[in-house]
C-alpha cells in the first residue's frame, strides 16, 4: 500500500475522549503536548496556518470523536485517537507543514442502496478524518460566501425541507416543468484536475492544494486489494462534501448566469421551466456545459423533461390542488418504504420483540418526519393496513407450535374451543395474517398495547398543513 503508516502508541490507556476533555471544550489542549510538556503550536501564516491552529485542531479533534464511525484501512479506532495525537500530533504537524505528509488509502464499503444496487462509501483513517475535518472548518466559511442560494446539500442552516419549499415555490410562479438532472456516479467521475484548477481560483495557498490533492489520490482499498483513484471524491469523509459543492458550483454559477431556476441538493439537482420546449433546449445545452466544461457524466437515459406531477425531488413529487401547489410522495418512495417494512418485519433477521419494535419505531419516526410536509393520509391508512397484517404474519411464525398458539389466543380472549380449532389451521402464514383468527385475537389496539407504533398515529401528531 501507499503512504506513510500512520502508527498506533502501543501505550494506549484506553480512556474516553470525552473524559480527557470535561471542563475545557474548545480549547487547544493535548495536541502539541510533548513528552516534556512544552507547547509548540504552528506559526505558519495563511490558509495552512488556519488549518494548523490549535483551536481548529482541537475543534477538528472533538468532530470527530462526536462522529464516532468506523475505522480505517490501519484499524485505529476513534477511542485511540487522543493518545495517538498526545504521542505523534507534533510529528503529524512538521510532515503537514514540511509537505512529506501522506495520506493513507480509504477503505471502500459498499452499502445498498436499493434492490438492486449498492453505494460506495469510503471510510478514511482516523487520523485522516482528522486532518480532513480541520481542512473543512477552514475552506467551509471561505466557499459558503461563493456558494448559490440555490444549493442547499451539506451547509450549514440549509435542509432537504428548505430546498423542496424552494421548488414548490418556483413550481407556484408557473415553473411547472422540469428537467430533472442526472449525474451518473458523480462522485466516482470528478475530474481532478479540473477540481484543483477550481479550488486554485480561490485558495492560494499551495501547500493546502497539495495536501487536498494527496487526498484525492490516495486510492482506495477494496477487501485487501489496492486500487488507485485517478478521479472521483470518495464519499465518506469530511471533505468529500465540500469538495462536491465546489465542483458543482461552477454548474450553479452558469445557471444564474443564464437566468435559470434551479435547485440543486448535492448532485441532485432540478432546473425549473415555463415550458417543455424550453425546458428541452435547457437540457441540452446544460448536457454539453457539464460535458465539456466540468468533464462530468449525465446519465441522458434518467435525464429528463417532466411536469410537476412527475418530477422527483429527494423523495418528493408535486400537485395541484384548487390551484395551489403541495407536496405528495413520488411512487418510487413508495415501494422503497415497502421493502423497509418487508425487512423490518421478516422473521428471518432473528430479532426478538422488543429489538423489532424498537427498530420499526426509530424507522416510522424518521420517516414520516422526513415526508411529514406531503399530503400522505389516505397512503399511510393503507400502509398501516399492509404493515399490520405483516406484523399478525410474523407474530404467527413466531408461535410456532400448535400449543403455544393455543395458548396464546386463549390468552387474547378466545374461548378454549375456537382457540384450539384455529391453533391447527392448515392455512399458510400470509393468509392467517388477514383472517379473522388473528384479526380478532391481535387486534388493532393489541398491537398498540404491546408497544408497535404506526404511521398514521405519528403522522397525526407530526404533519405540516
Amino acid at each position: 500500500m501507499k503512504g506513510q503508516k500512520q502508527k498506533i502508541s502501543k501505550d494506549n490507556c484506553q480512556q474516553k475522549a470525552g473524559a480527557e476533555h470535561r471542563g475545557y471544550v474548545g480549547a487547544p489542549t493535548f495536541v502539541w503536548i510533548t513528552e516534556n510538556n512544552e507547547v509548540t503550536p504552528p506559526q505558519e501564516d495563511g490558509i495552512l496556518g488556519k488549518i494548523l491552529n490549535p483551536y481548529n485542531l482541537n475543534k477538528a479533534y472533538l468532530k470527530v470523536v462526536r462522529n464516532k464511525g468506523s475505522h480505517g484501512v490501519d484499524k485505529m479506532e476513534v477511542g485511540v485517537l487522543h493518545d495517538y495525537l498526545q504521542q505523534h500530533g507534533s510529528d503529524l504537524i512538521k510532515s503537514i507543514k514540511s509537505g512529506k505528509y501522506h495520506p493513507n488509502p480509504v477503505r471502500r464499503v459498499e452499502i445498498p442502496k436499493d434492490k438492486t444496487s449498492k453505494h460506495p462509501l469510503g471510510i478514511p483513517t482516523v487520523v485522516d478524518r482528522f486532518v480532513q475535518q480541520a481542512i473543512h472548518q477552514v475552506l467551509s466559511p471561505i466557499y459558503e460566501r461563493q456558494f448559490s442560494d440555490n444549493s442547499y446539500g451539506f451547509r450549514p442552516k440549509r435542509s432537504t425541507h428548505k430546498a423542496l419549499q424552494r421548488c414548490k415555490e418556483y413550481i407556484s410562479e408557473g415553473y411547472e416543468y422540469a428537467v430533472d438532472m442526472d449525474m451518473e456516479k458523480f462522485f466516482d467521475t470528478v475530474n481532478h484536475s479540473k477540481l484543483i484548477e477550481i479550488l486554485s481560483k480561490t485558495v492560494e495557498d499551495s501547500r493546502v492544494i497539495s495536501l487536498i490533492h494527496k487526498y484525492l489520490n490516495a486510492g482506495v482499498v477494496v477487501g485487501h486489494k489496492f486500487e488507485t483513484t485517478e478521479q472521483g471524491v470518495p464519499q465518506g469523509g469530511p471533505l468529500s462534501p465540500l469538495l462536491s459543492n465546489i465542483m458543482l458550483n461552477e454548474l450553479d454559477k452558469e445557471l444564474t448566469l443564464r437566468g435559470h431556476r434551479f435547485i440543486r441538493y448535492a448532485d441532485d439537482m432540478v432546473i425549473l421551466c415555463k415550458s417543455r420546449r424550453g425546458a428541452e433546449r435547457v437540457k441540452e445545452s446544460i448536457t454539453y456545459f457539464i460535458e465539456n466544461k466540468l468533464f462530468l457524466i449525465v446519465n441522458k437515459e434518467k435525464t429528463q423533461v417532466v411536469y410537476l406531477s412527475e418530477i422527483k425531488f429527494l423523495g418528493y413529487s408535486f400537485y395541484k390542488k384548487h390551484g395551489e401547489v403541495r407536496f405528495r410522495i413520488h411512487p418510487k418512495s413508495i415501494l422503497k418504504l415497502r421493502d423497509k417494512i418487508r425487512f423490518l418485519t421478516s422473521r428471518s433477521n432473528g430479532w426478538g420483540y422488543s429489538d423489532r419494535k424498537e427498530k420499526l419505531s426509530a424507522f416510522i419516526k424518521g420517516w414520516v418526519n422526513y415526508f411529514r410536509y406531503a399530503d400522505i393520509k389516505k397512503l399511510l391508512i393503507r400502509i398501516d393496513e399492509w404493515y399490520r397484517r405483516r406484523l399478525r404474519m410474523v407474530i404467527w411464525k413466531q408461535w410456532k407450535r400448535i400449543r403455544t398458539r393455543y395458548k396464546n389466543l386463549f390468552k387474547l380472549g378466545i374461548p378454549k374451543s375456537k382457540a384450539w380449532e384455529w391453533a391447527n389451521t392448515r392455512k399458510a402464514y400470509w393468509r392467517v395474517a388477514k383472517s379473522f383468527i388473528l384479526s380478532r385475537s391481535i387486534t388493532n389496539e393489541n398491537l398498540s398495547k404491546a408497544g408497535y407504533l404506526f404511521f398514521t398515529d405519528y403522522y397525526l401528531k407530526v404533519r405540516v398543513d
